[in-house]
């Protein structure tokens, strides 16, 4: 292992242990730094921390900008790097941060998609024909009716679930727990879930995962990202749906009647307001929109 590479290991195991992050930001904790340390080693034949210099780092973002990364992957890229090399500084002995005065370039927010009520319905109208029709209809009714990340869903545990007084809790970025409402249509369809296709999903596994596979394993976020494009499709919603399209729904159709914004903040688990001041902008454009196809003269 070159000198380079061994506090690279030692500040992935740090921010597991200390930070309590996500397996998620880990992943891309990783990516960014190996992607760094490849640069250092053949682009600037740098063999130690302490010879890495300002310079160096502006080239590495330059380079991420020649091969078409966005600037809130550069932004994010940045943070790795600052983070990692305060990191130098505390365990190594290394007596400057190189990032230091590097200026975070600013990421153009993109307005997430929404669906519209009438595609809500279509895509939760589903038929209970099987086992895994329940399931399907159980996680979309129940990230419709909380706006939790699929993260959070497919992590849901059978204790998480208080259905008679209409709540669920999970545990978001920073292991950070919430209590978040549940509605009737959804407690109805998590009900019917748990005391029947459940069962038979999970058979004779211990597990009290809520959301399972046909194996009876916990569902993937993969898996829950083809669960609902086939979904999509089948109901013949043409729009480009992600992963977070039903938070982003509900977010949005909270604030077009009249949520208050603390409290959309609260249920969806954001530190800051400023991010979910974001769904007040497409509530915005949303209106704008049916104002132009709904007024005469517009």
């Amino acid at each position: 292992m070159d000198e380079l590479q061994y506090p690279i290991e030692e500040f992935f195991h740090f921010i597991q242990i200390e930070r309590g992050l996500s397996d998620n930001t880990l992943q891309a904790y990783k990516r960014d730094l190996l992607k760094y340390h490849q640069f250092l080693q053949d682009k600037r034949q740098i063999s130690k921390w302490d010879q890495v210099g300002r310079q160096d780092i502006m080239q590495f973002l330059y380079q991420l900008n020649d091969t078409g990364k966005s600037s809130a992957t550069i932004a994010r890229m940045l943070s790795t790097l600052r983070l990692f090399h305060q990191f130098l500084i505390r365990e190594y002995g290394l007596k400057e941060d190189p990032s230091l005065h590097i200026e975070t370039p600013k990421a153009k927010r993109k307005l997430p998609k929404v669906l519209s009520t009438s595609d809500i319905d279509k895509l939760l109208d589903i038929p209970a024909a099987d086992k895994y029709a329940i399931r399907n209809k159980a996680m979309l009714e129940t990230m419709y009716a909380t706006g939790l990340r699929v993260s959070e869903l497919i992590r849901l545990h059978t204790n998480d679930l208080h259905l008679a007084m209409g709540f669920v809790r999970c545990f978001g970025k920073g292991s950070k727990e919430r209590i978040v409402p549940l509605g009737d249509v959804a407690k109805d369809a998590l009900q019917v879930y748990i005391q029947s296709a459940r069962n038979e999903l999970v058979k004779n596994k211990q597990t009290d995962t809520v959301f399972v596979n046909h194996h009876g394993n916990p569902l993937s976020r993969q898996g829950f990202w083809k669960i609902i494009k086939e979904i999509a499709k089948t109901a013949g919603i043409e729009k480009e749906l992600s992963p977070h399209t039903l938070r982003h729904s509900f977010a949005t159709h909270l604030l077009e009647n009249g949520a208050d914004l603390r409290a959309v903040q609260e249920m969806l688990g954001h530190a800051d307001i400023s991010t979910t001041q974001i769904y007040t902008h497409v509530s915005k454009t949303r209106l704008k929109d049916i104002y132009k196809t709904s007024h005469p003269r517009a």
